[in-house]
């Protein structure tokens, strides 16, 4: 008998853990198919470090035919989903188009950039969800002030070293931290800035403190170290229109720039609106089992899924790694027992806290539910990443380790056009499924 064929449509964290959970349960009793646009898993919560130059790209992009060896890996993005038929159609990096039939699914799919109707955000910001977004602003903040050493218009030099930040969540937070560090240390190696002001960075959001979504230790550490750092916090403020030549904020201001940086938020993949099933919030309905009701052989977890929380009756997980991680381990479980191994359980958690990277040695952590600062925070943060990847551990220290003793490097690399990251088509490191 042929042994029957999980296919798992994302390689997010939720996905990635799915894959890697089955192959250890399954012992070879089933095929696992894993449909990703990329060979790779993103750890995105190292992106901001990428972006400004402390960790090179391969370090938070591990190798999933390298660490997943039981499981076969489908170049493509998955464009038609046939329930029913149990079928989906692919379309490969190369265009070409096949199907791949299935006993279960797995979908985690994540979400995608949060778009809000402000004139101009489309044309003239950028957002943060993948590499090609990390690598573009890498290069555009080193040509920012590259530029502006090579000016002699006072205005121009003022706006390309400013930069503007809006969304002071997790992201936006550790952008605007570690950016400024960034900018300070490529204009202290350019002459012609060394002795003018340094750059300026704004941090904008219409909630009444950075970091709304964790707890206040955390916000207040946050805000108490941009404000040293010389990041200028705006809340209750957002932008009203976006220009090539800056922003209009929403306290009627204008600010004269060229980087907008767009961290408002994420959605759910437009793929759970699309298949005709009930959701929640606009993500995807699943039962405590991360089933899809109606369809016993249909899983979904992660960003895309209204995953009941155990610890907050009547509401839904929220969209954090820490969540997708554990729902692709439980889904794997559930999966697994319905081919007799093992047996089915819902999805349960307990909160380990939270870690923001705010640059140097500074951070903010509250591990289970401990309020840390500073140095210690930083030791913790950094070990949790480090536990948390899946690979590239040594060469990820490695880089922290070079960066604390040596400086960086302010070279482009012209690896990612500015059209090619548009903000209405970002998408983060999983496909986007249309049905039919």
């Amino acid at each position: 008998m042929s042994r029957p064929r999980i296919v798992i449509v994302g390689a997010g964290f939720a996905g990635y853990r799915t894959a890697r959970t089955l192959s250890r349960l399954s012992r070879g009793a089933a095929e696992i198919v894993l449909v990703s646009p990329n060979d790779y898993f993103l750890y995105v919560p190292l992106l901001p470090e990428v972006a400004t130059g402390i960790l090179e790209p391969r370090r938070i992009s591990v190798s999933l035919t390298g660490t997943l060896p039981r499981v076969r890996l489908v170049l493509g993005t998955a464009d038609e989903i046939d329930l029913a038929g149990r079928r989906i159609g692919l379309t490969d990096p190369e265009g070409n188009h096949r199907d791949l039939h299935y006993d279960r699914l797995v979908l985690a799919a994540g979400s995608v950039n949060k778009l809000l109707p402000v004139p101009g955000v489309t044309e003239h910001a950028h957002g943060f969800r993948g590499m090609p977004e990390a690598l573009y602003l890498r290069d555009h903040i080193t040509r920012q002030i590259e530029l502006a050493g090579a000016t002699e218009d006072p205005r121009e030099r003022a706006e390309r070293c400013t930069f503007v930040v809006v969304g002071a969540g997790y992201t936006g937070t550790e952008v605007a931290a570690h950016g400024k560090l960034f900018t300070d240390e490529l204009a202290r190696q350019n002459p012609a800035l060394r002795d003018r002001e340094p750059p300026r960075w704004l941090l904008l959001d219409v909630a009444p403190r950075v970091l709304p979504e964790l707890a206040q230790h955390m916000s207040d550490t946050a805000s108490r170290v941009l404000g040293r750092r010389g990041v200028e916090v705006s809340t209750g403020t957002s932008v009203e229109e976006a220009a090539k030549e800056g922003v209009h904020l929403t306290d009627g201001r204008f600010v004269p720039s060229r980087t907008l940086v767009w961290c408002v938020g994420v959605r759910p993949d437009p793929l759970v609106g699309d298949l005709g099933l009930p959701t929640e919030k606009g993500r995807l309905v699943v039962d405590p089992y991360l089933t899809v009701p109606g369809h016993p052989d249909v899983f979904a977890c992660g960003d895309a899924a209204a995953v009941p929380d155990p610890n907050r009756p009547g509401q839904i997980t929220p969209m954090t790694a820490q969540h997708a991680d554990r729902q692709g381990v439980t889904v794997a479980h559930n999966v697994a027992a319905g081919f007799g191994q093992g047996a089915a359980r819902p999805y349960k958690h307990r909160d380990l806290g939270f870690v923001v990277d705010l640059g140097g040695f500074q951070a903010a952590a509250n591990p289970l539910g401990i309020p840390l600062s500073g140095p210690a925070a930083k030791a913790v943060t950094r070990g949790y990443h480090l536990l948390s990847m899946p690979g590239n551990r040594v060469r990820a220290g490695t880089d922290w380790l070079l960066d604390a003793v040596l400086p960086r490097q302010a070279v482009q690399l012209g690896l990612v056009r500015s059209d090619a990251v548009p903000l209405e088509n970002t998408a983060p490191e999983t496909p986007v499924l249309r049905r039919g």
